[in-house]
């Protein structure tokens, strides 16, 4: 059965001392677990199928795919962007988002303000409610946003997903009725945008940043 590895070499990145924005990519279908969530929340065989990781902070499963726009942010404490305010820091996460995607998309895109809203139930799984930060069109969320704090500095990890994310559900050990309809989340493809335009604007936003290329391979 699969190993659960770390998402990030986290010690190494608590040594960088640049602002920095990673663009992350899969090279497969990858499952990455909150930090206090146990691996069999998900079934034997799902798990067989994909590679598993697990990231340091809040936030449920969020199954990654090739094609997601996934962007981190790392905000050395050192940096005026830095904020001990974490509402306040996916904000800022949240309306870089809303400003590089502004000019490619039908809709208002509209940054969640408030604290977390989640069902109980669906909390299990990311982009089943809305956090701090958050984008939204509507009632449909376009991008998630989670972070990590340590005295070095914080992590602001965001996604666009490529793809539906609908799959995992048919992971889950246990799967909470309706689920389904607030798992109902914009992609790339239902906003008809071109990814790498989209990063590209987005990491020169609110710079500068060290831009650095991740992929994370099994």
């Amino acid at each position: 059965m699969n190993e659960v590895e770390e998402l990030y070499d986290y010690d190494a990145l608590r040594a960088v001392t640049e602002p920095s924005a990673f663009v992350v990519h899969v090279d497969q279908r990858t499952v990455v677990l909150g930090s206090r969530q146990r691996a069999d929340l998900l079934t034997d065989q799902f798990r067989r199928s994909c590679a598993l990781r697990r990231r340091r902070g809040g936030g449920g499963i969020v199954l990654i795919q090739p094609g997601d726009a996934w962007v981190d942010w790392w905000i050395p404490a050192s940096d005026a962007r830095w904020s001990a305010d974490l509402r306040e820091t996916s904000r800022q996460a949240g309306y870089r988002w809303r400003d590089a995607l502004r000019d490619a998309v039908d809709g208002e895109l509209v940054v969640h303000d408030g604290p977390l809203e989640v069902d109980g139930v669906f909390g299990v799984v990311c982009f089943t409610g809305r956090g701090p930060g958050e984008v939204f069109i509507g009632d449909r969320k376009v991008v998630g946003v989670t972070q990590w704090r340590v005295r070095e500095g914080t992590l602001v990890s965001t996604v666009l997903h490529g793809l539906p994310t609908l799959p995992l559900l048919e992971g889950l050990a246990d799967r909470p009725p309706g689920i389904e309809r607030a798992l109902n989340h914009h992609t790339v493809a239902s906003l008809g945008v071109d990814p790498d335009a989209i990063i590209r604007r987005l990491v020169s936003i609110d710079g500068p940043w060290k831009a650095r290329q991740l992929l994370l391979a099994d």
